[in-house]
Formats: C-alpha cells, sequence, structure tokens
C-alpha cells in the first residue's frame, strides 16, 4: 500500500487550517495510510496550539515543524527531508480535498507509467471547475501544456517522492517566492511528464492576503527569481509553442529586466534562440517604458 505525503506551509492561517484538517480526517476513513506534514513558517497566531490539538486527537499522522519567517517555498524546502511517503502533494491552507480521493490517488499511483513523474489532477476555484476530457490518460510536459497548448487550467499536481526529491524551489538573493513552474519546467526537461486524470480531487478558494490576487505586488517584491525564470523560458529547449505564449514570455522578460536593472545589451546576451533575441531586441525600450509607467502609476495609486 502506498504511504501519501501531504505538505503544507502555513503562516497566520489557524482560521483555514480547520477545513484542511477536517478534509483529511473525512479521507483516512477509506485511506489511512498518510502523513501531514505542516511547516509553521513563523505564525504568530494559535497555529501552533491548534495543531498541537489535532495531533494529541491522533486522528491522522501529523508532524508539526517551525521556522522563523522565511516563505511558503523555503518552507517546502525545509520540509523535503522529512517526507516518508511514496506520494508528494502540497497542500495550501485554503485548500480542502474532496471526499475519498486518497484511496483514488494512491489506486492511480499503482498503475502509473515509469516515464511519468507524477499526475495532474484539478481544482475547483471557488465553485468553477474547468477541464478537458481530451486529456485524459496522456503524459504531457507541464512546458507543453502551458505554452504549446495553451491550458491554463488550476491544477493539482502530485508527484512521485522519489523524484521530487530531487528538486527544490530555487530562490534568488535571498526572496521568499518564486512561481512553482521554474522547478517544474525543469522536471519536464529530465521526465517524460505528468500523467493528465480529469478528476477533481481539491477545492481551493483565494484570499485577499494570498500570492495570486497581489500578483503585481510579488513581481515588484521578488523580481530576480521571476528575471530567471522568464530567461531561462526564453532558452527553453523546446520552443514549438503559441505566438501568444512567446509573446509572454518576452514581455514578461523585459518587465523583470526592468525591475532588476539589467541593461539593453546584457538583457539580449542572456537570450541564445535566435527569435527570441531578436524579440527581445525589439520590445526592450517600449517594454521597458510601459514598465516603468505601470509602476510608476501603481505608485501614485498607493499615495491617494
Amino acid at each position: 500500500m502506498l504511504k501519501i505525503s501531504i505538505l503544507t506551509a502555513t503562516y497566520n492561517r489557524e482560521k483555514l487550517l480547520p477545513k484542511l484538517y477536517q478534509s483529511l480526517v473525512q479521507n483516512s476513513e477509506t485511506y489511512a495510510n498518510f502523513e501531514w506534514l505542516i511547516m509553521d513558517d513563523g505564525s504568530t497566531d494559535g497555529t501552533n496550539e491548534l495543531v498541537s490539538k489535532w495531533t494529541a486527537e491522533k486522528k491522522i499522522d501529523i508532524h508539526y515543524y517551525y521556522q522563523e519567517n522565511a516563505g511558503k517555498m523555503a518552507a517546502i524546502n525545509n520540509l523535503a527531508k522529512y517526507v516518508t511517503g511514496d506520494i508528494w502533494i502540497e497542500m495550501d491552507s485554503d485548500d480542502v480535498f474532496m471526499n475519498h480521493v486518497l484511496e483514488q490517488i494512491a489506486n492511480d499511483y499503482e498503475t502509473l507509467p515509469l516515464d511519468a513523474y507524477g499526475i495532474l489532477y484539478y481544482k475547483q476555484l471557488n465553485g468553477h471547475i474547468e477541464m478537458d476530457q481530451n486529456l485524459e490518460n496522456q503524459i504531457i510536459k507541464l512546458y507543453d501544456l502551458h505554452y504549446k497548448f495553451g491550458y491554463s487550467y488550476d491544477m493539482a499536481l502530485t508527484f512521485r517522492t522519489s523524484i521530487r526529491q530531487q528538486y527544490q524551489y530555487e530562490l534568488e538573493k535571498n526572496e521568499r517566492f518564486i512561481t512553482e513552474a521554474r522547478m517544474y519546467y525543469k522536471m519536464d526537461q529530465a521526465y517524460n511528464g505528468l500523467l493528465i486524470k480529469n478528476r477533481m480531487i481539491m477545492n481551493c478558494e483565494y484570499f485577499n492576503d494570498g500570492y495570486t490576487k497581489n500578483i503585481l505586488d510579488v513581481y515588484q517584491k521578488y523580481p530576480y527569481g521571476y528575471f530567471e525564470y522568464f530567461k531561462e523560458l526564453l532558452n527553453y529547449p523546446r520552443q514549438n509553442i503559441l505566438k501568444s505564449k512567446r509573446m509572454y514570455m518576452v514581455k514578461h522578460y523585459i518587465l523583470f529586466c526592468t525591475l532588476t536593472h539589467v541593461g539593453f545589451r546584457k538583457a539580449i546576451q542572456n537570450v541564445k534562440v535566435l527569435k527570441n533575441k531578436w524579440l527581445v531586441f525589439l520590445l526592450y525600450w517600449p517594454g521597458k517604458l510601459k514598465t516603468l509607467q505601470k509602476f510608476k502609476n501603481r505608485k501614485t495609486e498607493g499615495m491617494e
């Protein structure tokens, strides 16, 4: 029987964690071979006491750890060494599992082809569902899913622990956040991809204090990791992608060149793929001016 490890990084989410806990307790009725690893990222609310109460109840296997506030990515990186399961699933504090999905996930992994590094399921976001039935049971690289086929569904990614433990979130210059995709696309280059299952396993709500709701603030606060991410995208070996996605890459690369003060010459030198190099050459100055104006306007709005 495969063991599942569920990793949660949390910071002052005492009010949200009970829903996730209850969903795990409910799942334990049909599949109990899992552990819940919690890294408390320096919470100042009652998270510690709450988790201690749950641990004492002994309804599920909980392991609680604490670190000084360093951000979600560092928290997950630090949890990695404690994982003992065969299947790795990361759950945010505002995620909850659907009923009886852990048993189904374990069953899916029993027959997972060796050339897949994990399984992609779906999230139900604020009650909204999006799935594509045509993808069922295909093994696809996440990069291709995003940039070749243009899919952007809310995905619930699960991994073989033996593979996922070989990677970590790469944080630049002591930043606290980077898009998970930077790591996923490196996994894509080493393995054939993820098996797609058109199955909903989680429900998720985005709150006003989350990264997704404040993405421009995130860009400005953590530009160096994003700069490296988009530089890597422009040099990714698979360049058979949608035109709109190529433009997305180039525009965001220039945005982060601007935020990290990378000049015109260096911005072009960084890009090795000829088509992308020419686009950066043509769009650098208009893009830089647009970025400067955008953040100047945001600063002005914030002062009003």
